[in-house]
């Protein structure tokens, strides 16, 4: 992102606050799709005045208003993407990492069946065992 998080959350419409910029940027450099858990956990140490409560309101903000994704993929926890762009996930049942991978141009829905629906998100889930895992059910099969 060219202009950092500061000028991201502006052009979201969001004040950058301390905790929203430091919240984003980890979004923005850590392409891991983090819970709200791990985000507070990785910023707590450097920001002791954080509190798990403002990193979830923090999210709900940034979700709402489009500045970042919150993904249902793994059933337990909200998962948070800063990448908005159109693409799909990839969920490793064997180690819980998620990828993202690209989506080329897609019809999902032929338009004549939303033609009076106004669709607001798009989600493309996938899931399955990243090449580790598959090698490590492989190998531990065959011993």
């Amino acid at each position: 992102m060219e202009y950092g998080a500061h000028g991201y959350l502006i052009s979201k419409g969001i004040r950058p606050s301390q905790q929203r910029i430091a919240v984003m940027d980890y979004l923005l450099t850590h392409r891991t799709h983090p819970t709200a858990d791990e985000i507070f956990n990785a910023l707590y140490p450097a920001m002791p005045t954080l509190s798990k409560t403002t990193v979830y309101n923090t999210l709900k903000l940034f979700t709402e208003r489009g500045a970042v994704l919150c993904l249902d993929i793994d059933g337990k926890n909200a998962r948070f993407d800063g990448d908005t762009r159109p693409h799909a996930h990839f969920m490793c049942k064997g180690c819980g990492c998620i990828y993202d991978l690209p989506l080329e141009e897609v019809e999902f829905v032929r338009e004549e069946h939303i033609r009076n629906l106004t669709v607001t998100d798009v989600f493309l889930y996938m899931k399955g065992y990243c090449r580790e895992c598959e090698e490590k059910m492989k190998s531990g099969n065959d011993s």
